[in-house]
């Protein structure tokens, strides 16, 4: 067992794909943190949930509580558009407002029960051939390898997240400062600022922690605070961290740096072995 860093910020995102919230505290249950990922956006003319890999202007809306969640509920969100203005998540404007910003139809929806497998499945590509679509998805270049995609659960080939969740692949995203260092040397400060990654749990790297540690970590766990996570394995990126949201440019040449430097992968995903308390300033230990 070994000191590897202490939580530096912990992050939950009430709606999928806008801006998070920062927290002091809370707790890793077992689907992550309590009402992380609690609403999505569903495309109508696409038939299907969607974030900013479609609907990249969602990045630059923000969303918070208006209560705390608990593990299986989720409250109403408010969401401020750039402009100022902000819309909850349960008002009957809400979706027309949404749809205006982005302009298209979209409904907003909090999570579904699992077993309204519909809600969660995958509509009509954009694009008629798959590759093309997978490297608009991904933010590939031609010359650019794809990512290894038998890494991911078997059920994101049918639906557009796990069911019964609004989550990319899994529960718990980590990332560390040792990684953002390590890519951004020489690089703008905005580019490899942590925002644009989207880390549930941010951690401030132990002295003699250096490089793209997380990568090192699959099929490890670590001790999290009272919580201990499995990482499952690094985190492919896609477009997303490319792209503009407050007080960041929009900067393709993140995920250009990414795939040639980090192997495509910046961060861990994880999911809970063991739910328990955290708070920013915890140890976290690898097991």
């Amino acid at each position: 067992m070994a000191t590897i860093g202490t939580v530096q910020e912990l992050w939950r995102y009430p709606v999928k794909s806008m801006v998070g919230e920062q927290l002091q505290r809370t707790t890793i249950a077992s689907r992550g943190l309590p009402g992380d990922r609690g609403w999505a956006l569903r495309d109508e003319a696409a038939g299907e949930i969607r974030g900013g890999k479609k609907l990249p202007a969602l990045m630059r809306c923000t969303a918070r509580y208006l209560h705390e969640p608990g593990e299986g509920a989720v409250p109403p969100a408010e969401i401020t558009f750039p402009d100022g203005s902000s819309v909850t998540t349960d008002d009957p404007d809400a979706a027309g407002r949404l749809s205006a910003f982005l302009g298209r139809t979209v409904t907003i929806w909090p999570l579904q029960p699992p077993e309204d497998r519909d809600h969660y499945r995958r509509g009509l590509p954009d694009k008629p051939d798959l590759m093309d679509e997978l490297r608009d998805v991904f933010g590939r270049l031609a010359e650019e390898p794809l990512p290894n995609l038998s890494v991911f659960p078997q059920e994101l080939f049918e639906f557009t997240s796990p069911v019964g969740t609004y989550f990319d692949a899994f529960p718990l995203h980590l990332l560390t400062t040792a990684s953002l260092a390590a890519l951004g040397a020489d690089a703008p400060a905005e580019r490899f600022d942590r925002r644009r990654f989207r880390p549930n749990v941010l951690i401030a790297s132990a002295a003699g922690e250096r490089g793209l540690v997380d990568a090192a970590w699959s099929g490890r766990s670590l001790r999290v605070g009272e919580a201990v996570v499995h990482v499952e394995l690094p985190t492919p990126r896609c477009s997303m961290p490319t792209q503009a949201q407050p007080g960041l440019p929009k900067d393709p040449l993140v995920l250009r740096a990414i795939v040639r430097e980090g192997d495509q992968n910046l961060g861990a995903y994880a999911t809970v072995t063991t739910p328990g308390r955290i708070a920013v300033g915890d140890t976290v230990e690898l097991l």
